[in-house]
């Protein structure tokens, strides 16, 4: 009989139900509405789309126990955290949308990290008054900011959730504890990037990740992890485990350790909260697109490329004509240069957000656009009302998305990150913390001396690129759950699949395979997967700058609910997960 445990609970409450004689109605038309109700509740499709298979079963066997979206990316998360340690973790942060079915409501969750109460605006700079180096920066103990993502997720759940919060890390516990198989992807990491940022200068982190002989973990090596089945217990009975307590207290040892101590403090740990607010949602076509507010950068930069690209049609050809890439690299170039000067964290900032969504200036803004030649330099607009320098902070791509859809029709679409490959490499309770303040501008002004956004201050959060991306439907529904890792190239990543799935007819999968195309600033980099042979001489022939790359590693994981309930689920072959439903 294939049926979750809870269908079959509830199948044996409507026989009960069935039996009983009603008052107030007519005991047939009773029964009737009994089993409608039930099967409402039971017949909905369910689809988990993450990075790793042991992530994707342990969501889908959360679903199978009765378990919410939320409740599902509890439990993928802790095991993406413990498999896939390069990417994200406990001590890291996140970003997540959440539709909930029964209300009709669209939430955002904010996990973004914050800056020390000792951060300084000139913390990136070295003595002599540059910027750190890259390793330098994400190596030190500064880069090191207040771990949201759990936190995040606890408030989630308790608003959200279905199971016990407990029960959702089993299956991550009991990975931990009986050894996973270390994946092609985390072996080959491992073995190029070990020695290129000093993974093995920190002992507890030398001692996880590599063998007695020197080696880091080879293929199929089965790696048990105690410490983090501990870590994950204390997180079971505490949501902010990591906030308070023997944890908290082992992350300000560690990041008191070298290089460059970090100020962090049990205070700063204690004061963190995460936040729940409205997602930033604007019309396209008949749809609405959705994504996170400041710091993250994906509800602007997203809706701002859509905005743009709603004022022209793209040909019947799709994907097979460079007139149609054309116009999604111009759009991605002018809302790239509006997020680098103007998004950051608008607690601290003043982000015209709704001049830079304003229909009329992304009337203005496509304008620019010429259907046949390339702009010479894309330049940031004037929303008005503040003047900031240009940013052009890189972030390291270090990084997880995943894509939820429960039987209910509650969905989660969830960014999750350390920042920077194996994050700041200090190794605490069996899990990395991150370096994500180092998504600051490490040099406070630009070139012309003016202020940034995006600078360092006590309290603040760093901008991001995430863009976890519900689109929703005429009638309030979701129809794409999408978003992607990659660093600041997250935006051209997810803009890549909203165009393919709702502009060019393509499944989640077909868009996913796609090239990807991302044009920040005037060189436009293109990934060689899949990539068309005549695509970039036509688009050179109209004068972009290109650069074609092996690299452009997204790690895209989308889901598309179709008209009549079924679902089409995409996993990127740049990674190792899956789409799958239980």
């Amino acid at each position: 009989m294939n049926l979750y445990p809870h269908r079959l609970l509830l199948l044996i409450i409507s026989i009960f139900l069935i039996s009983l004689p009603l008052s107030g109605c007519d005991n047939t038309d009773a029964k009737q509405v009994v089993i409608v109700e039930v099967a409402k509740a039971v017949t909905g499709q369910a689809m988990v789309a993450a990075a790793n298979p042991y992530a994707v079963e342990a969501g889908l066997q959360v679903l199978r126990d009765g378990g919410s979206a939320v409740d599902a990316a509890v439990a993928v998360q802790t095991v993406l955290g413990l498999v896939e340690p390069q990417s994200s973790g406990l001590g890291g942060g996140a970003f997540m949308l959440v539709y909930d079915a029964a209300s009709g409501d669209l939430r955002s969750f904010d996990g973004r990290e914050t800056a020390p109460s000792g951060a300084s605006v000139y913390m990136f700079l070295g003595d002599d008054g540059k910027p750190l180096g890259y390793v330098d920066a994400v190596n030190s103990g500064h880069a090191v900011g207040v771990p949201g993502a759990m936190a995040m997720l606890g408030i989630a759940q308790k608003k959200y959730g279905k199971l016990s919060w407990s029960e959702l890390f089993n299956p991550a516990i009991e990975l931990a504890e009986t050894g996973f198989a270390v994946s092609p992807r985390l072996a080959q990491l491992l073995k190029a990037y070990a020695h290129r940022v000093s993974l093995g200068n920190n002992p507890a982190t030398k001692a996880y990740f590599f063998l007695e002989d020197g080696t880091t973990l080879p293929v199929g090596y089965l790696r048990k992890n105690p410490d983090y089945a501990n870590s994950l217990t204390l997180l079971a009975n505490n949501p902010r485990a990591l906030l308070e307590g023997e944890l908290a207290l082992k992350i300000i040892i560690a990041i008191a350790d070298g290089p460059r101590p970090g100020s962090l403090s049990l205070d700063d740990l204690d004061n963190y909260q995460p936040r729940e607010r409205d997602p930033v949602c604007r019309p396209y076509r008949k749809m609405q697109i959705c994504s996170a507010p400041p710091p993250s950068s994906g509800g602007h930069a997203i809706n701002s490329t859509m905005g743009i690209l709603s004022h022209f049609e793209f040909s019947k050809s799709g994907a097979s004509d460079p007139a149609n890439w054309h116009l999604l690299i111009e759009a991605l170039r002018l809302s790239y240069a509006d997020r680098d000067k103007f998004i950051a964290d608008d607690s601290f900032v003043t982000v015209p957000l709704e001049g830079l969504l304003d229909a009329k200036y992304l009337m203005e803004r496509a304008k620019l656009i010429s259907t046949d030649k390339a702009m010479k330099h894309a330049k940031a607009g004037n929303p008005g009302g503040v003047a900031y320098g240009q940013d052009n902070t890189l972030e390291p791509k270090g990084t997880s998305h995943f894509s939820i859809i429960d039987q209910w029709g509650n969905a989660v679409s969830m960014t999750t990150t350390v920042e920077s490959i194996f994050g700041n490499k200090r190794f605490v309770g069996g899990f990395l913390l991150n370096n994500q303040l180092t998504d600051f501008a490490r040099n406070p002004v630009d070139a012309t001396g003016k202020p940034l956004a995006n600078a360092p201050a006590p309290g603040k959060r760093p901008r991001s690129s995430m863009s976890p991306t519900i689109v929703l439907d005429e009638n309030g529904k979701p129809r794409l759950i999408t978003g992607s890792p990659g660093g600041n190239s997250i935006i051209a990543y997810t803009a890549k699949t909203l165009v393919g799935v709702l502009d060019w007819g393509l499944t989640p999968q077909q868009a996913i395979a796609l090239p990807n195309v991302v044009a920040r600033g005037d060189i436009t980099r293109i990934g060689a997967m899949n990539l068309d042979p005549s695509l970039v001489p036509a688009l050179t022939e109209m004068g972009h700058v290109i650069k074609a790359t092996k690299g452009e590693n997204s790690g895209l994981h989308v889901i598309q609910i179709m008209p009549d309930g079924s679902l089409l689920g995409g996993a990127d072959p740049r990674r190792e997960g899956q789409a799958r439903q239980p």
